[in-house]
């Protein structure tokens, strides 16, 4: 069964896979959840069979938005979307943020090498400084839901697995993703430099499911946490 939705706005996925455009319907969450949404507002750009760095796949996007504009939402490609309702949530987070996620800190301490983590050991934070719910698993239902604390929160830090923001704030405030981070801490320095920029930043509720985790301490991450250290000191 379809589902379709009216809303008056238009809603760009910008998603990078490594399978082919054929297959990314039917062997990816994202892929799977979106093709239940046909609809002319909503859109996807697609990188498939992809080995470029996120924040390039990205930037091309926000550049290509000039001339029309949407919300862009930044994805991952295993995300299994439940919310029916998921443009309304996003449509209605960003009449409160400027940029929203579904999981961040409301801090940022010296080092910190993840939204989630505070020291190089991978020690979790106090929920009480974090922001949101996302499911983790293969299937429905998930295998355990993340409360990490109230979704509406404004945060400093949000999890790059779902970023969303309309291209004409981007544009506006020529914020961009740093290239220099291919796929690990594109997202901590992306939320930096909006704040730098005075951009607010939020969680939302959205039900959604993950289905891989993070590869902290891998040498790629190693090296991009040096190049973080290196780019904004502590």
């Amino acid at each position: 069964m379809k589902i379709s939705v009216t809303v008056p706005i238009k809603f760009r996925f910008v998603v990078a896979t490594r399978e082919t455009a054929d297959d990314f319907w039917s062997k990816t969450a994202t892929g799977r959840s979106l093709s239940l949404f046909q609809t002319p507002i909503v859109e996807l750009a697609l990188f498939p069979e992809n080995s470029s760095g996120l924040p390039a796949i990205y930037n091309e996007v926000i550049e290509k938005s000039k001339d029309d504009p949407a919300i862009l939402i930044f994805a991952h490609d295993d995300l299994h979307i439940l919310d029916f309702h998921w443009m309304n949530a996003i449509f209605n987070g960003l009449t409160i943020f400027g940029i929203i996620g579904l999981a961040g800190n409301k801090r940022r301490v010296p080092f910190q090498p993840g939204w989630f983590f505070i020291d190089r050991e991978f020690t979790p934070d106090d929920r009480v400084n974090l922001s949101g719910v996302v499911g983790h698993g293969t299937s429905f239902p998930p295998e355990n839901i993340s409360v990490f604390g109230n979704p509406f929160q404004e945060v400093k830090l949000l999890d790059g697995l779902f970023l969303a923001a309309s291209s004409e704030i981007l544009i506006k405030n020529r914020l961009r993703f740093d290239d220099h981070f291919k796929f690990h801490f594109y997202d901590m320095d992306f939320c930096r430099q909006a704040e730098i920029r005075g951009i607010s930043m939020g969680t939302i509720p959205l039900s959604v499911i993950h289905q891989s985790g993070g590869s902290f301490g891998s040498e790629d991450w190693k090296q991009s946490y040096q190049h973080y250290l290196q780019k904004w000191g502590q």
